[in-house]
């Protein structure tokens, strides 16, 4: 059983995708870097100095400052401000992963065949295929030219 699961796992589609997650998870990083510390900040700015990793609304009534100041009391809290920043990190994503497929599929696309070459032609008195080669009509009968 270990040989076959050693022959599973070394087959190149398995390690591709093994690759493929790890990649995924540092890109990931990378991303939700990009929009927190770098997007995030200087739109919140024109949006007069708002920093969306601090948006909340309050659940319970309470007051409270922030996000952290509300977990650590234990008191409800909508995030959408972290919510907004998820949805730009997915939209940088999807939009990147988008890119990568579109270029692996233009790799990979097949190559156009073309078309084979025809094996019939028409009577130009009957309209009926025949083969290529007739010299005479085998419906009609008629003498066709060689061309």
């Amino acid at each position: 059983m270990f040989a076959e699961f050693k022959k599973f796992a070394m087959r190149g589609n398995v390690i591709d995708l093994a690759v493929g997650f790890i990649m995924g998870g540092a890109f990931g990083a990378i991303v939700s870097s990009l929009v927190n510390d770098i997007i995030m900040p200087p739109i919140g700015l024109l949006l007069n100095k708002v920093d969306f990793s601090n948006l909340f609304i309050n659940l319970s009534g309470q007051p409270i400052a922030s996000i952290a100041e509300a977990k650590r009391a234990g008191i409800p809290t909508i995030n959408y401000g972290l919510f907004i920043n998820t949805v730009i990190n997915f939209i940088i994503v999807a939009f990147a992963l988008f890119i990568v497929i579109r270029q692996v599929n233009r790799w990979t696309a097949p190559k156009p065949v073309p078309p084979p070459a025809p094996t019939t032609k028409e009577c130009p008195f009957c309209f009926t295929a025949i083969p290529i080669k007739a010299l005479r009509c085998p419906n009609c009968t008629s003498e066709l030219k060689e061309k």
